[in-house]
């Protein structure tokens, strides 16, 4: 058998990271291979000798052997009573994210729990559209824990035929693959030993339905990236709406089945922003619309069947839906905990699906509590109470987009019958009312200070005094309208306290040239003033926003500060497009390391896209780029 071995530098994850570990690779696969989009897994069970007779077909077999003898091998000989001890098994169905073949694979994982057999073995049958079931034998294999000494621990691959190892590539990897990246990612499981504060990735569906959806939606939609007229990245914004709209697809399908219901869910998406979601939503045949305080240029190339409302949405009678099934809230910043409150009091049968995103309290910003969970998480927790009041059976999911805003909450029925409405919106409103007293705003005059009831409601009446819908205008808040005095200030500074840092008797020559230390930004942060601290969290991003607008002179990776070294051919690249930096606009700025480092720039003039000195600038050939006025 093959054997890899892979120590985690002496960490002390022991047989507890060690199952950890495995647990996530049985049950998120997709996590490290990202061909699959996930399993389905069986309910897991004692496996016996019979048992595995009964799997293996002729237990006489040489095959049966090999098998047998592989799965012994872990036992030592001071535990020979180990070899009568049935396998825990769990049996997955692996997804593949971009084909369907008639194929089912099954991956029966044996695993050996016990301290002297702290191993799994994977044993891949494939089951053909007849229902015949076959052992893939070449691709069986084992990852063991090996344990040297009570603190050093190595992870072992073993491979029952090397020899015969098939890959496909999307379920059945390359074998250097299971080497050079699955242990490593192993290893890094197995000693950071965290769960997580959010549960699995689409935990309310189906995976299959849900993979299968999101292939069809993806090739009926990618054309919108290359008609992208927004200055927002457009693989991010499509796929992502793609993604949430086979979410939500998924769901209603579900929640159709479920309760019999025949004709499709209508909806409205509370500040849909581009409308692309609106727009699939509406495409596959569900009636609905949105509204946004900003139109957008995309929404003309949807034509008249896609809906949508450039209006300022300000909680209130005005803004109930009592016809519409869901209501819609996708990073709908200042309207993201009054989504529940306007679903719960639009009628009993309104539910609800928001993505939160900034974190807005009913009022103004939210305004942190609990110095134990992350910010995420409370916010989460947060939206998900102000559900709970609102009379909803709230559940959470996290998503699969590319964003690290991912987790939603549903509201999918009601914690009350229908005949205790008037109590339930008394409830309502004085959580509202008591959320507005703690945050400092008066409520005068307000329906959410006494009960309401449909009668009392009169159009237009407004539920919380102080709630700011944001500016039909947005303002530009990315560091590029600050002075560029302050700003030149504060990259001297960084950048002078960083060259300092290496400027000690460390063994180099005085002409290596001197590529400076390494802060983290909550370092960098404490070597500024307050009052320049305080103009950075005006901006979106802040401190690390700045700094990685100069790029030139800063590398920011890892929520680390380095100055930037251009001989590394790494700094060559843009992370965006993979070109060079300066492709295009090449010496039509000016060397930030000719004028300020003390030794200059490390490249010669002819090598440095950036010019040394006025005499070496050129005029730039590019367009002028127009104001980031109409972000998503």
């Amino acid at each position: 058998a093959l054997s890899v071995s892979l120590c985690p530098g002496g960490c002390n994850a022991g047989p507890e990271g060690f199952w950890a570990a495995v647990d996530v690779w049985i049950k998120k696969p997709h996590v490290a291979n990202k061909r699959l989009c996930g399993v389905k897994e069986t309910d897991g069970k004692d496996v016996d000798r019979e048992d595995l007779h009964f799997l293996l077909k002729d237990p006489e077999s040489e095959l049966s052997q090999d098998v047998f003898s592989f799965l012994q091998c872990g036992i030592s000989p001071a535990h020979t009573h180990g070899k009568d001890k049935p396998w825990p098994s769990t049996v997955r169905r692996l997804i593949p994210k971009d084909q369907f073949s008639s194929v089912t694979f099954l991956f029966i994982s044996l695993s050996s729990p016990d301290f002297d057999r702290q191993q799994v073995t994977f044993l891949p049958y494939e089951e053909d559209s007849e229902g015949a079931v076959s052992l893939k034998k070449g691709n069986i294999y084992q990852i063991r824990l090996c344990s040297h000494d009570y603190n050093d621990w190595s992870l072992e691959l073993h491979i029952l035929y090397p020899d015969a190892w098939f890959s496909d590539g999307v379920v059945y990897p390359k074998l250097p693959w299971l080497s050079s990246d699955l242990l490593p990612k192993l290893v890094r499981w197995a000693t950071q030993c965290k769960s997580s504060e959010f549960r699995n990735t689409l935990s309310l569906l189906p995976v299959e339905k849900y993979s299968l959806t999101y292939q069809q939606l993806k090739d009926k939609y990618k054309a919108m990236v290359k008609v992208w007229p927004e200055v927002t990245d457009p693989e991010k914004f499509v796929y992502e709406d793609v993604a949430i709209a086979t979410y939500l697809l998924v769901l209603w399908a579900e929640e159709r089945e479920e309760k019999g219901l025949t004709s499709r869910q209508s909806f409205v998406d509370l500040g849909c922003g581009n409308g692309l979601l609106v727009h699939i939503l509406t495409n596959e045949g569900h009636p609905g619309k949105g509204i946004d305080v900003r139109r957008r240029k995309i929404w003309d190339m949807y034509g008249p069947q896609t809906l949508l409302e450039e209006k300022a949405i300000t909680p209130s009678e005005s803004f109930l839906f009592p016809g519409t099934d869901w209501l819609i809230g996708n990073h709908s910043d200042e309207l993201t905990p009054w989504i529940p409150v306007i679903a719960a009091r639009s009628s009993y049968s309104c539910r609800y699906f928001v993505l939160p995103c900034c974190f807005f309290d009913f009022c103004g910003k939210y305004q942190r509590r609990q110095c134990k969970k992350s910010q995420y998480r409370e916010y989460i927790d947060f939206v998900a109470e102000v559900s709970h009041v609102c009379g909803f059976v709230t559940e959470e999911d996290c998503l699969r987009i590319p964003s690290t805003k991912r987790v939603c909450l549903v509201g999918k029925s009601r914690n009350y019958e229908s005949s205790a409405e008037a109590e339930a919106e008394q409830q309502r409103a004085h959580y509202i009312q008591s959320r507005h007293t703690t945050s400092g705003v008066i409520v005068q005059g307000s329906d959410v200070t006494k009960h309401v009831t449909d009668s009392d409601r009169t159009p237009g009446s407004i539920w919380g005094a102080g709630f700011q819908p944001r500016d039909k205008v947005e303002t530009v808040r990315n560091c590029a309208t600050l002075p560029r005095d302050f700003v030149d200030g504060v990259v001297l500074h960084v950048a002078n306290v960083l060259l300092a840092m290496t400027k000690s008797d460390d063994g180099r020559s005085s002409s290596d040239w001197n590529p400076g230390g390494s802060l983290s930004v909550s370092e960098v942060a404490r070597l500024l003033k307050q009052e320049t601290l305080q103009l950075l969290k005006k901006e979106c991003g802040g401190l690390q926003t700045l700094l990685r607008n100069n790029h030139q002179v800063f590398r920011v990776e890892g929520g680390m500060v380095n100055i930037r070294d251009w001989r590394d051919r790494k700094s060559f690249m843009s992370v965006a497009k993979g070109k060079p930096v300066g492709s295009g606009a090449v010496k039509t700025r000016l060397c930030w390391f000719h004028t300020h480092h003390p030794q200059g720039c490390p490249l010669q003039t002819e090598q440095c896209g950036f010019a040394h000195g006025p005499e070496d600038l050129r005029l730039s050939t590019r367009p002028l780029k127009k104001r980031k006025t109409d972000a998503f």
